[in-house]
């Protein structure tokens, strides 16, 4: 009884090294591209970034090219729920990359990836 429960540790802790290597691994290949807002028809954009540990959903408005709004629909996260301003800076600077929030960057890059997949049509 000793043996399998201890077998079923090791079983558990090597899945979830192995499951936190791959979400390091797709957040570092998170890679945020500005968008041309100029391109945007005017509308409402819903996008989003999934890398496993961390999810958002954001909803997106654009009107005469600028982004008039980004409402964070969902944010799935571990510490990371200091990104959320970042939403606000991506307006103030008409821009989907800004610098990420300090000690929430994984975080910072899903929801700038959502922002950009909602614009790009992704």
């Amino acid at each position: 009884s000793t043996v399998v429960i201890l077998g079923c540790l090791v079983i558990h802790m090597i899945l979830g090294f192995s499951s936190l290597a791959e979400y390091k691994s797709m957040v570092a290949d998170i890679d945020v591209s500005d968008v041309e807002l100029a391109d945007v028809s005017d509308g409402t954009y819903v996008g989003e970034c999934n890398v496993g540990y961390v999810y958002a959903r954001v909803q997106v408005e654009v009107a005469s090219g600028k982004i008039e709004n980004i409402v964070l629909l969902e944010h799935r996260t571990e510490r990371g729920k200091p990104a959320e301003v970042i939403v606000d800076k991506m307006v103030e600077k008409q821009s989907v990359t800004v610098d990420a929030v300090s000690g929430a960057t994984n975080s910072s890059k899903v929801i700038m990836k959502a922002v950009e997949n909602a614009l790009s049509g992704k």
